[in-house]
């Protein structure tokens, strides 16, 4: 059985499916694609590659999809896409062309409280709970690692917030930021997944908001404190190898709280 994975989405959606695409690939002849920024990741469940490379978009706005396009679907005996599925257009060019598809939903439903984790799994037969569990070797010397940003401006603790929890932890700090993040002083330079999953093995603590920097941490192993605000944390809250402390109402959670949080976790 060939079949091939297609999983779009921001790298915590990746991740929460990473035990969905373990099950699938499982017995099968898997190949995974991805975007770019998970492909090292999600590699190690099976062979993967970049979404924007394949030409997977072409099926959809070409008046004729490329010759090449059509015979890389074509080798699959199955097609498990979370993308695409909400796109008449390229639901009928899938069709047009005889290609095995299995649509599904790339997103949990808003109103529910499955974790998303769970609902992927169980979107493909498999039984939860779920949890991503990512295997690197570690890097680096502990310490505690404090990311504080997301996607999201809203979904972020305050900066002074983190710098004052920073200040009363009894190990030394490192900073992340991203590329698309906003500079922060100090902050270590931006890093690959691959690279920053190494040292987030290594660490002793992580301290961030509802991002997928947070799934990383949780999915390599780090003890993770993760403040969420608008986001619904039974949903969509870290899994992994490593305890996970979920700070809920973000908005008013205090310095306090989250220290006393952190000292429990290094204790």
């Amino acid at each position: 059985m060939k079949r091939l994975l297609i999983r779009p989405g921001g790298i915590g959606d990746c991740l929460l499916c990473a035990p969905a695409l373990e099950f699938l690939a499982r017995g099968a002849e898997a190949e995974i694609w991805a975007p770019a920024a998970v492909v090292p990741l999600l590699a190690r469940i099976a062979p993967a590659r970049t979404i924007s490379s394949t030409g997977l978009d072409l099926l959809e706005i070409a008046s004729e999809a490329p010759r090449a396009v059509v015979e890389r679907l074509q080798a699959f005996d199955e097609i498990v896409s979370w993308y695409g599925g909400n796109r008449a257009q390229f639901r009928e060019a899938a069709a047009r062309h005889g290609l095995p598809f299995r649509f599904l939903e790339a997103l949990p439903p808003r109103e529910g409280e499955t974790h998303a984790a769970d609902f992927f799994l169980e979107q493909v037969g498999g039984e939860p709970p779920a949890a991503t569990a990512i295997e690197v070797e570690r890097e680096g010397v502990g310490g505690i690692y404090i990311h504080p940003f997301s996607g999201s401006a809203g979904k972020n603790w305050p900066l002074e917030k983190f710098r004052a929890v920073a200040a009363r932890l009894p190990e030394p700090v490192y900073w992340l930021r991203g590329e698309e993040d906003p500079e922060l002083a100090g902050a270590l330079e931006p890093m690959g997944l691959e690279e920053l999953a190494r040292r987030l093995a290594g660490a002793r603590l992580y301290v961030g908001n509802d991002s997928g920097v947070s799934h990383l941490a949780a999915a390599v192993g780090a003890p993770v404190v993760a403040l969420f605000g608008p986001t619904d944390a039974r949903v969509w809250a870290p899994r992994g190898r490593g305890r996970v402390e979920v700070a809920t109402g973000m908005e008013n959670v205090s310095v306090e709280r989250v220290v006393g949080v952190c000292l429990e976790l290094l204790c």
